[in-house]
C-alpha cells in the first residue's frame, strides 16, 4: 500500500520518490510512457551541476540551493567533480570579462592548464561545479528505487482520479497557470581523438555553447533555448550553430561523428525558477526549465518536507 502517488517519471518525480523513501514514505509512481526514455526532456539534458555558472543569468536561489546537488546525486550515481571551464574566442573576450563580473566562485585560468587537449585560451574555472551522465543517473535512480520495491507503472493518470496525496511531476502535461515550453536542442558527437575531463562553456554573443564529456569518446553539445512549443526534429539552423561553435572551440570536432540529435520542451514559469505548487491535496513539482538535474534534489526535498512535517520551504507556492 502506497502513502503517496507520484505522476511523472522524469528526474523530478523519480528524485521525489527517492527522497520520500528516505523519510519512510512509500510512493507509487505512474507515468503514461513508463520508465524514462526519449519521450521525456530529462533524457536530453546536459547533466551539468553548475550553480555558479547558472547564477549569471538566474536568481540567487538557484545558486544557493543548487550548490548541494552534487552531494545529493553522488549518493545515487557517479558524479565528476572537476569543475566547469568557461572560455571565449579571442574576438569575444569582452563576453568573458562580462561573465566574470557577474559570476562568483571562479578563478582565472589558462585552458591548457586544465584541458591540455584544447587550444590555449584565457578562461575561468568554476572549481566547485560538477557533472553527471543524465541517462546513467536516471537508470541508477530507477535501480535504487527498485531495490526498495518501487517501480514505474505505465498508466495514464490525472490527479483528480487518484485518492490521497498526489505529487504531479508531469512537466508541461500538468498545464499549470503560467507554465510555458522552452525548446532545447542537442547533439551527441563521437570524437575519440579529443579528450576533455569537464564541461566547457564557450561564450558567444549569439550562440553560446556547452560541451559535456561522456564515456567512450562521446560529447554532448547543447545550449539552444528557443521560446517555442514545437516538438519538431532538430532544425538545420540549430545543428549548424552547435557544430560551428564546437568547431571554433576545437577544429578537430569537424571530423567527429554525429551520433544523435534530439529536441524537447522544457517546462518553465515566467521567472524560470522551479517551484513546488500546492493545490489542495496535489503537490506540483514543475518549472525546472534548464535546471532539471541541478534543482531536482532541492525541489524533491522541499516537497518531502512539506508532506512529512508541513514545512514550507522557499520554493513552495500556494495556489
Amino acid at each position: 500500500m502506497s502513502d503517496v502517488t507520484i505522476i511523472g517519471a522524469g528526474v523530478a518525480g523519480l528524485f521525489a520518490a527517492h527522497k520520500l523513501l528516505g523519510r519512510g514514505v512509500i510512493p507509487r509512481i505512474l507515468d503514461r510512457n513508463g520508465p524514462p526514455g526519449p519521450h521525456g526532456c530529462s533524457w536530453w539534458a546536459g547533466g551539468m551541476l553548475a550553480p555558479w555558472c547558472e547564477g549569471v543569468t538566474t536568481e540567487p536561489v538557484i545558486t544557493r540551493l543548487g550548490a548541494a546537488a552534487a552531494d545529493a546525486w553522488a549518493a545515487i550515481t557517479p558524479v565528476t567533480r572537476l569543475g566547469t571551464l568557461v572560455l571565449a574566442l579571442d574576438r569575444d573576450r569582452a563576453e568573458l570579462a562580462r561573465f566574470a563580473r557577474r559570476a562568483t566562485g571562479h578563478q582565472p585560468c589558462d585552458s591548457v592548464d586544465l584541458e591540455p587537449d584544447l587550444p590555449p585560451r584565457q578562461g575561468l574555472h568554476f572549481a566547485a561545479e560538477a557533472h553527471l551522465d543524465p541517462r546513467r543517473a536516471l537508470a541508477d535512480l530507477l535501480a535504487a528505487l527498485a531495490a526498495q520495491g518501487i517501480t514505474v507503472e505505465r498508466a495514464e493518470a490525472e490527479p483528480a482520479d487518484i485518492p490521497g496525496p498526489v505529487i504531479d511531476a508531469r512537466g508541461l502535461a500538468a498545464a499549470l497557470p503560467g507554465l510555458r515550453p522552452v525548446r532545447g536542442e542537442m547533439a551527441i558527437l563521437h570524437a575519440p581523438e579529443i579528450t576533455l575531463t569537464r564541461p566547457v562553456r564557450l561564450l558567444h554573443p549569439r550562440h553560446p555553447l556547452y560541451i559535456v564529456p561522456r564515456a567512450g569518446g562521446l560529447f554532448m553539445l547543447g545550449a539552444t533555448q528557443i521560446e517555442s512549443a514545437s516538438r519538431a526534429p532538430v532544425t538545420a539552423r540549430s545543428v549548424l550553430e552547435l557544430l560551428s561553435a564546437a568547431y571554433a572551440l576545437d577544429p578537430r570536432f569537424a571530423e567527429s561523428s554525429v551520433v544523435e540529435l534530439g529536441a524537447d520542451l522544457r517546462p518553465a514559469f515566467p521567472d524560470n525558477i522551479p517551484r513546488v505548487t500546492l493545490r489542495g491535496r496535489v503537490i506540483h513539482l514543475n518549472g525546472l526549465f534548464r535546471h532539471g538535474y541541478l534543482m531536482a534534489p532541492a525541489l524533491a526535498a522541499q516537497a518531502a518536507d512539506y508532506l512529512t512535517t508541513g514545512t514550507k520551504g522557499e520554493l513552495i507556492h500556494e495556489d
